[in-house]
Formats: structure tokens, sequence, C-alpha cells
């Protein structure tokens, strides 16, 4: 039985795309999130949404007194996008447009977001920081001597197959046998040793073939393969984000539509154990005066590169401004031009220092604030 190959057109940002974005600033930064839909006949409400928060944006500019140059720039940006028939035939099941006056940029996200529009001289990148992080995004290696693939999973869309160059048919295709089953003395290879030496081959050879899809990614790679390939692979494997469990299952027998239900229990086991991880540090750090909750002492952290993990709530939003050099935060009585989240800047300067940031719901946050940060230093 195959499984689903393209049901969904994603854009899903990779860690550097945010970093990049984070540090992006203008003088009208259009951040607009909004539900879509795959099914193309039915985008049209989507297409609807759009112009709306696109006018509201507008509006918020208006009100700010924002120049009328600048402003049809952008209007005659968004209106293009809007416009763009082929744009949103292929969506998948929420969409982020960030613009500018200058450009415009769009990621199209198998998660379900919250129709939202901020405009500032930043974008607002929480909503993202949700479609990269756990456990929404993995990738699934299905791997034996006689096929390997693999499958892009997400948490709310069925699985994906992903088209890689050079990927190796089989393992007697990368090595240039009719098999690596024959145990006879054949040469320096032959018996058990040799199918290894073999098979180390094949495994090398998926390794450099993924590397041109994963470089630069943090999303997680679960290998779905059963003894000795598995360890084999695991052993001259270079991507960093490899998952510490796999699934061992006869991955050219099982569906991806399996691989991607077994894979969901494996990101489910790593996200609560590395949330379990994270709450259990921020107690130990408590105590030596090396953790706070404090959205002041937090922005404060994060400006000065103090911060080492943060916990965030992806639905908190508190709208107002944090000092460039001193990190004091100044809290705003509503959303406007003038402001932004404050702690979606929390979240991008500490992404920027190299902090590592898990994006939770509400109770996995200590004490249910809207952010827990661990530092590098007592404060």
């Amino acid at each position: 039985m195959k499984g689903t190959t393209i049901l969904l057109h994603i854009d899903i940002p990779t860690l550097p795309e945010i970093r990049s974005l984070i540090g992006l600033r203008s003088d009208a930064c259009v951040s607009i999130f909004l539900s879509t839909t795959p099914q193309t006949q039915h985008v049209k409400a989507s297409r609807i949404a759009f112009a709306n928060l696109t006018k509201t944006a507008l509006e918020q500019l208006d009100a700010s007194g924002f120049d009328k140059r600048r402003r049809a720039l952008l209007a005659a940006e968004l209106a293009a996008l809007g416009e763009d028939d082929a744009f949103w035939q292929f969506q998948a099941h929420s969409l982020a447009v960030l613009a500018t006056p200058d450009a415009v940029r769009t990621f199209r996200l198998a998660t379900a977001i919250t129709d939202t529009v901020e405009v500032s001289d930043r974008f607002h990148l929480k909503p993202l920081l949700r479609a990269i992080a756990f456990p929404q995004h993995a990738f699934v290696l299905a791997l034996s001597e006689n096929a390997v693939r693999l499958v892009e999973v997400f948490a709310d869309a069925p699985p994906s197959r992903v088209r890689i160059p050079d990927l190796p048919k089989s393992a007697a295709d990368a090595t240039g046998r009719a098999s690596v089953n024959d145990r006879s003395a054949s040469g320096r290879i032959h018996g058990s040793e040799g199918q290894k030496t073999l098979l180390r081959q094949f495994a090398r050879q998926v390794d450099s073939a993924l590397r041109a899809v994963l470089a630069g990614r943090e999303t997680p790679l679960i290998v779905a393969a059963v003894e000795p390939l598995a360890s084999i692979f695991r052993g001259v494997n270079t991507y960093p984000a490899i998952a510490p469990h796999g699934l061992a299952i006869s991955a050219d027998q099982t569906a991806d539509t399996v691989l991607a239900s077994s894979a969901r229990e494996v990101l489910d086991q790593l996200y609560a154990s590395e949330t379990d991880m994270a709450k259990t540090l921020y107690k130990t750090r408590h105590g030596q005066r090396r953790a706070t909750t404090d959205i002041g002492e937090a922005a404060r952290a994060a400006t000065n590169g103090a911060i080492e993990l943060l916990l965030v709530d992806i639905d908190k939003v508190l709208p107002g401004t944090v000092d460039d050099i001193e990190g004091k935060v100044s809290l705003a009585a509503a959303a406007s031009a003038g402001s932004y989240d404050v702690i979606d800047e929390i979240t991008g300067r500490a992404i920027l220092a190299g902090a590592k940031v898990l994006g939770v719901r509400k109770g996995d946050v200590p004490g249910n604030a809207p952010l827990a940060a661990i530092l590098r230093y007592p404060l």
C-alpha cells in the first residue's frame, strides 16, 4: 500500500530563515496569519479574510500617519498577492504573509492558526515558531535493503513523500551488486562482515543524499528500520537532529500513513520528555537565581544574551515595546502600529543570542506564566 504523495503545498521556514526575519526592520512590517484550505473550491473564504486583514493593517498605518507613498507600495504588494489566482490555488491549512513596502514573504503551513494581523517596525513571528517546534513536524526515513524513502509528517495533515535527488533505490543499487546478501567469498568482501560493509556504503550514500534536503533544519529525523541497518545508519549519520529513538519496523512493507502515525507517537514522547526536562531544570535553576518568569527580567536577559532556554506560551500576546539597549519593557493598552508583541520580541532576541526555544501551551510554563527563562548566569 502506497502513502499519500502531495496533498498539501507547504513551506516550512528553517531556523536560519527565522533568524533572518527576526533581525529585519522596516518602516512598516505587516504580519498576517490566516486559516486556509487545500480544497481549492473552498479557498474563496480565505481570500476574503486576507482582504479584510489587509484592510485592518492599512487602517493601523493610516492612524499612525504613515507615509502615503510607502503605504501605496505596501497596498499594491498585498493587493497583487490577493489577486494571484495561481497562488491561492495551492494552499495548506494556514498561511503566513510577511510584507513590507518593498517585498512580501509567504509561508504555507500545515498547522492551524488563528486569524491575526500585526503591524510594527518588525515582524510578528511566534506563529511560525509553532510551525517548526515539537511536536508539529518530523521526517521519517524509511530504510531497508530493498528500498528507501523520506516521508514528511505533520500534526494536522497527511504525510507527504519528499523527492530527493541522488537517493539510491536500494542497497544493491548503491553498491553496484546484484545483492548484498551473498555470503560467499568474493575478494575482500564476504560473509556477515562483508554484508555490513556493503550496508555501510549504502547508508553513507543515503546520508549524503539527505543533506541537500535537511541542511539548515532542526526538524527531527526518525529512522524506521530493522537491525542491523538501523544501527549502521546511525553510525554514519551526519544530521544533528536525528531522534534518539526510531521505529523498529520493516519499512518497505509499511504504508506512509502507518509510518506517520507511529512517528507522531515518537514525537509526543520526545516533546513530553524535553518539556519535562526543561521544567525540572527550571526548578533547579530557580533556586540558583538562574531562572525567571518575570517579563521585565526575561526581556533584560534576552537583550544581554543571557537566556539559555526559553519556554514560551505560544498563544499569549502582550502588546508593547522593549528597549533596544537595556531591555526595559513598556506595555501598551492595545495593539497598534507603534507596538508589537513583547513576548515575540523577547523570543526573537533569545533566538538570535543562541538560546533554545520551546513553544508550549500555557500549562507547560512554570506558574502558568507567559514565558519562563532559564539563564546562563545568575540575575
